[in-house]
């Protein structure tokens, strides 16, 4: 008897269920918390609480067929040719799904079909092309938990579309900021109690067994993989917490794929002080891949990425979202984007539009699950790099390293060109893959079906000559196949070979020797021409595991010279110019732009974008700026960590001048918000976020606080404001840019020598205000929030009241001793004198007026209005 939730047996007692049910059953219980698609013909079917569940997030029918074990059959199904569709679905919904195909032949069975699950479909282990974003890279993160004393976490994460593994360990601190960094689709856990931030991260998360969480466990399992007896060439033989996370990760990316990983052979180990910390909060606030309101444009990486592939833009991703603190590598690339720039960059451009993602095919390649389209384009890739390579500028080491990595083993070209179709079948099952001339035994099967008319003809014609019987005749029908046709008056000449088949009313029908064995090819030959070309496939993809590790290289070579080419058409197409790096603390900034608001202004031709330059060195470490909301304030703030971060990631930047001293950090404050699923108000909010920026900035860090304080009442908004400027500008001794409305604040510079007062300039005229977006010296005078909520369409009467206010409150401020009424209605409005035009309007009485009066009337009113 069924379970009632479930609907699957107890243990292996399928005996109460069909054979086709039971089947079912054995196959869901290897996969309990997976949806199964079970393939019957042209459907994939979901039975019982998938059926019901996947009907819940697909919108498809739900129905019943038949009893198995005394219950009604519930299932639901999707049809075989729109299955991607189905799968993205349930993948953006962070589902996972196990497909079972018919693997047995369905002729012999007796019974079900063969079927068996052949691959795993998770949101963190996705592979199919139709289910992959072509310019950003699907990562799966295992997260193991270190004993409570050490409070170490472990982080392994691998992308399986294009075999990047990578390693490191973190407090719990320091998680969110990897979470951001790393943006996993799915995330594997061995317990339920977890931290915070991945609690509130986006990732599906998928629980495994504690046991696959175990340090001598990984150990084994990364060794094995990257066939090395120990993990000290990769510094990676101390990290116990992140090899018990790479024990669970590699065990469960094999499990999905259901074979080895053969082309993950590369680790990369991470550390925070490796790179430029750029937390949650840095990500968002800055919009570096999506907007605050979660889309992918206007940002900071949809304004680079002008790449010709999906290589070149996961690979300039990468760049941005974790530049490197040591600087090697951006100088190695603003010297090839200097080198791109002098010798051009249009026919390399032009070239890289006709190549193949060859990183995510070699991916498949190694999983066996690559089509015979992608494999077509890979050759047509390779056989294009002849053409490339000479268009790659020269001149520098890594520009010269990248051109000859562009150099494939002539035997790989040979195979792919030997091998695949000139323009072959989407499909394998479809036929037409292998090339003709390939494969003899092939080209025989092939030959039989397509010259099976011309065959038969010829037979016909000798068999005529041989026997004298001018109307024999040679056919095929499927129910006798082929055979050959003699009418009454020929019977007597049929030779002694001739073996009677059919007998008819006026005719016998007849079989030979050689029309039995063309008969027994012909009518197997399009089978047998598929498994043929199933086989040689499968020969292929064995041969071409030898070249897995040169495709990376090459894969790698054409990402970076795709990304290197947009960040240089950027650079030109947008004016920035080449950062210079120092070792001495600065940053030095001379006509600084906002790359995306200054292109948004181009685009919609609202006028120039107006530059600004910025300071702070060893002398002048923290920024006051204050000016009027929408002065430009927070654009200038981001202009400036924009730059920064461009720099640190080796693109040119939006300025005239730019130098650059060492920077760990780039942190941010900025916005009002709040987050209700945490329990946390505006204010709370704004006290954490500013509560970790002060525990982790350091001397090389930059630091962006907006308005901090504003959250609570004035005079607490106040002292924390100056409490944290100071401790800012005293203990962490940060590069800060300290945006503020508190004009107290302005007096800070007097008793803090590091800092200094800047303001965004304004004009008003009457009532009036024009922003001139400036930076300026000193404090400002004003915030014009008055001003700018007339502007944004507040009634006048409000705009009245509230400038009456203001009013009250300066004089109150002057003055100390006089209790303002910050509800009383502004003061009446004294009555204007009357004008000559009015008094005389008022003086008229239409209704006793003659008519040639009241023209004479109108002439002195236009009279009176003209002089006045």
């Amino acid at each position: 008897m069924t379970a009632p939730a479930s609907h699957a047996p107890a243990a292996d007692d399928f005996s109460a269920h069909t054979p086709m049910m039971a089947q079912y059953f054995r196959l869901k219980a290897g996969h309990p918390n997976t949806l199964l698609f079970y393939r019957m013909g042209d459907f994939y079917e979901l039975f019982f609480d998938d059926a019901r569940k996947a009907h819940r997030l697909l919108d498809i029918t739900l129905t019943t067929r038949g009893q198995s074990a005394g219950e009604p059959v519930v299932m639901a199904g999707v049809p075989v040719h729109a299955v991607e569709n189905y799968l993205a679905k349930l993948i953006k919904l962070g589902e996972s799904v196990a497909v079972a195909e018919q693997v047995g032949d369905v002729a012999t069975a007796k019974g079900p079909v063969e079927r068996k699950v052949v691959r795993v479909v998770t949101p963190g282990t996705v592979t199919d092309s139709e289910l992959l974003d072509d310019r950003a890279d699907t990562v799966l993160l295992a997260l193991a938990i270190g004993p409570k004393a050490r409070a170490t976490l472990g982080l392994a994460w691998l992308s399986v579309s294009s075999g990047q593994l990578g390693l490191t360990e973190c407090g719990e601190r320091e998680l969110a900021g990897w979470l951001a960094r790393l943006n996993p689709a799915e995330v594997l856990v061995d317990r339920d109690e977890l931290p915070a931030a991945l609690v509130q991260s986006k990732a599906a998360r998928t629980q495994r067994p504690a046991w696959q969480f175990e340090a001598a466990l990984g150990v084994r399992k990364l060794c094995e993989q990257l066939h090395v007896s120990t993990l000290a060439g990769y510094k990676a033989e101390h990290l116990g917490c992140a090899h018990a996370a790479a024990a669970a990760l590699l065990s469960y990316a094999e499990h999905t794929q259901g074979r080895a990983l053969a082309h993950v052979h590369t680790l990369k180990v991470e550390r925070a002080t490796d790179l430029i910390d750029l937390p949650p909060t840095t990500h968002r606030n800055l919009e570096l891949t999506e907007t605050l309101r979660g889309e992918r444009a206007p940002t900071l990486l949809s304004l680079l990425d002008t790449c010709r592939t999906g290589m070149g833009s996961r690979a300039l991703r990468q760049w941005l979202i974790a530049p490197s603190q040591d600087r090697s590598l951006a100088s190695a690339r603003h010297a090839a984007i200097a080198q791109m720039q002098a010798q051009g960059i249009d026919a390399l451009r032009d070239a890289l539009r006709g190549v193949s993602d060859v990183e995510r095919i070699t991916a498949r390649v190694a999983l066996r699950q690559v089509r015979p389209r992608e494999l077509a384009g890979l050759r047509a890739t390779l056989n294009n790099l002849p053409n490339l390579r000479p268009c790659v500028p020269q001149g520098t080491a890594l520009l010269d390293q990248l051109g000859q990595d562009l150099h494939p083993d002539a035997a790989l070209v040979d195979v792919l060109t030997r091998a695949i179709a000139e323009e072959p079948a989407v499909l394998l099952r479809d036929g037409g893959v292998i090339a003709t001339g390939f494969d003899a035994d092939l080209d025989e099967l092939r030959a039989i079906g397509q010259n099976c008319d011309a065959f038969l003809l010829a037979l016909e014609a000798r068999e005529r000559e041989r026997t004298g019987i001018t109307n024999l005749r040679v056919q095929f029908n499927r129910v006798h196949g082929f055979f050959i046709e003699v009418t009454a008056s020929g019977l007597d000449r049929v030779p002694a070979d001739y073996q009677r088949r059919q007998t008819l009313k006026n005719a016998e029908r007849f079989i030979t020797p050689e029309l039995k064995a063309f008969e027994d090819k012909a009518l197997s030959a399009q089978d047998r021409a598929l498994a043929r070309e199933k086989w040689l496939f499968e020969q292929l993809l064995d041969a071409l595991q030898a070249w897995l590790r040169p495709l990376t290289q090459l894969a790698r070579a054409l990402a970076s010279l795709d990304a290197l080419a947009a960040l240089t058409e950027r650079a030109t197409t947008l004016g920035w110019c080449r950062p210079a790096f120092v070792a001495y603390p600065c940053i030095e900034i001379e006509g600084g732009r906002h790359p995306v608001v200054e292109a948004r202004l181009l685009e919609t031709g609202s006028g120039p974008f107006i530059a600004n330059d910025c300071r702070l060195d060893g002398k002048r470490r923290l920024q006051i700026i204050t000016g009027p909301n929408m002065g430009g304030k927070s654009t200038y703030m981001r202009q400036v960590a924009l730059i920064v971060l461009l720099a640190a990631m080796g693109s040119y930047v939006p300025a005239r001048c730019c130098t650059l001293g060492p920077v760990d950090a780039i942190h941010t404050r900025i916005g009002a918000a709040d987050d209700l699923a945490n329990a946390q108000s505006t204010f709370m909010l704004e006290m954490t976020e500013a509560a970790a920026i002060i525990h982790s900035a350091t001397p090389n860090s930059l630091v962006l606080m907006d308005e901090i304080g504003r959250g609570t009442s004035t005079f607490d908004g106040l002292a924390l404001a100056s409490a944290i400027a100071a401790h800012l500008h005293d203990r962490n001794q940060s590069f800060t840019l300290f945006a503020t409305h508190y004009f107290e604040l302005t007096e800070f510079p007097r008793d803090h020598v590091r800092a200094v007062n800047l303001h965004v300039s304004a004009v008003e005229s009457g009532e009036d205000i024009v922003f001139l977006h400036a930076l300026e010296h000193g404090p400002a005078s004003r915030s014009y929030g008055v001003q700018v909520a007339r502007l944004a369409g507040m009634p006048p009467a409000l705009i009245r009241q509230a400038r009456a206010t203001l009013q009250a409150l300066e004089d109150h401020s002057r003055a100390g001793d006089v209790q303002v009424d910050l509800f009383a209605p502004p003061p009446a409005e004294p009555e204007p004198e009357p004008s000559p035009v009015e008094e005389a309007l008022a003086a008229l009485q239409p209704d006793t007026l003659t008519p040639r009066e009241a023209l004479d009337a109108l002439y002195r009113l236009k009279a009176l209005h003209t002089a006045r």
